[in-house]
């Protein structure tokens, strides 16, 4: 007969071995695919390392369940949210410090003891470098940046949370602008698993209607690592980089820049900070329209005094030229007067000559211009006298 194990022998055999060749913790490297805090207060993981393959997805290549006990998980969740400022949770990769063990009933399993969260740290880190460097290999990095901006910025597509509380804080603070900024809200859940595909549908329902927005506006309360890391995203950073209008990111953490932040036009702290620079920039605008106002106010003033001193001058001019023409008038009215004055027939008459006139009152200038016998007027200075005309004389040829 050959010899046997009971199921329950040979998994006390398994467990025996683990136990010896693994008799001290060891740290594993590993990907948390799931995660789950019962009611008893363990944590339950099954941990995962994946085959990386050229194509979109990737395959497990081995795969383990993990615990850690109630009275080490706190300890361990607040060592881990305290450095890397997330949650422990699903997707992550983690070095942590195990126990393996081999139960006849549940199998192997390992139970950590520890966790190194800087690990975590570097591999996000390294993440988004890759991130980075593949955006800026494609040629997209600068695309958004080289965008300028509208002098004024009126109308603004907002992807946000509707009811968030940064959302609001940046509507109060453009309702108390005394500008008129139009605002378009399209709703995108801003954390979470589906955060990611969220955003960018809602920028690409923005780039469907273009033309009626000067800018976008990307906003979002505080929160923690793990919350904003749609924000550094391949697919969001890629949609940011490349969109057609300029973009204002207000992701509301002051220790971190997301890469939306590097990809956008504009990347500010708050969502109160996006609304500050719109009304600042109106603001601004405004202050250069009452400038140049003063400016032409000012110009239009010296232009009328200019003028109205050069009006003055040649109204002077004028004056003293009709004068002037007035006098010469004058003096040649002057000389054409004593010229009539001096060949007058009353200053001839006082000289010594006389005017002769016929019957008819014709001025006698020739000797044919009376006959003999013909009764004549003689004008004289005084007076006249009437003679009569017997003979007369002509000029010989």
């Amino acid at each position: 007969m050959r010899e046997s194990f009971t199921l329950y022998e040979l998994q006390r055999i398994i467990g025996a071995a683990v136990e010896q060749f693994l008799p001290l913790p060891v740290w594993v490297s590993a990907e948390i695919s799931e995660l789950k805090v019962n009611s008893s207060g363990h944590c339950y993981m099954e941990l995962v390392e994946r085959e990386q393959s050229r194509g979109s997805g990737s395959n497990a290549k081995a795969q383990a369940r993990a615990v850690i006990w109630k009275s080490r998980y706190p300890y361990l969740a607040g060592k881990f949210e305290a450095a890397t400022g997330r949650v422990l949770a699903a997707a992550m990769k983690v070095l942590v410090e195990v126990t393996v063990t081999h139960h006849p009933l549940y199998g192997l399993s390992l139970q950590i003891t520890d966790i190194d969260p800087f690990y975590t740290i570097g591999e996000a880190e390294r993440q988004r470098q890759i991130t980075i460097d593949k955006l800026k290999s494609e040629g997209v990095w600068d695309m958004n940046r080289s965008i300028s901006f509208p002098r004024v910025v009126q109308r603004v597509a907002v992807v946000s949370s509707a009811t968030a509380a940064g959302y609001r804080d940046f509507m109060q603070q453009i309702e108390d602008s005394p500008y008129r900024i139009s605002t378009t809200l399209f709703e995108a859940t801003m954390q979470g698993d589906s955060s990611e595909q969220s955003v960018v549908d809602a920028l690409m329902a923005i780039a469907e209607r273009e033309s009626e927005f000067d800018a976008v506006a990307i906003i979002r309360g505080g929160g923690s690592v793990a919350d904003l890391e749609c924000f550094n995203s391949y697919l969001t950073a890629l949609c940011v980089a490349q969109f057609p209008l300029p973009v204002l990111s207000g992701i509301g953490h002051d220790k971190d820049v997301s890469i939306v932040d590097m990809v956008a036009a504009m990347p500010l702290k708050t969502p109160t900070a996006v609304a500050a620079w719109i009304c600042d920039r109106a603001a601004a605008f405004d202050g250069e329209l009452e400038y140049y106002a003063v400016l032409l106010r000012e110009s239009c003033t010296k232009v009328t005094q200019t003028a109205g001193f050069r009006l003055t001058q040649q109204l002077d001019l004028i004056n003293r030229a009709a004068q002037s023409a007035i006098v010469r008038q004058r003096e040649k009215l002057a000389a054409y007067t004593m010229i009539v004055e001096n060949f007058s027939p009353s200053r001839l008459l006082k000289l010594g000559y006389a005017v002769a006139r016929t019957e008819g009152g014709k001025v006698v200038r020739t000797t044919t211009d009376c006959a003999i016998g013909e009764r004549i007027t003689i004008e004289v200075t005084d007076g006249h006298f009437v003679a009569e005309v017997v003979d007369r004389y002509g000029k010989k040829e």
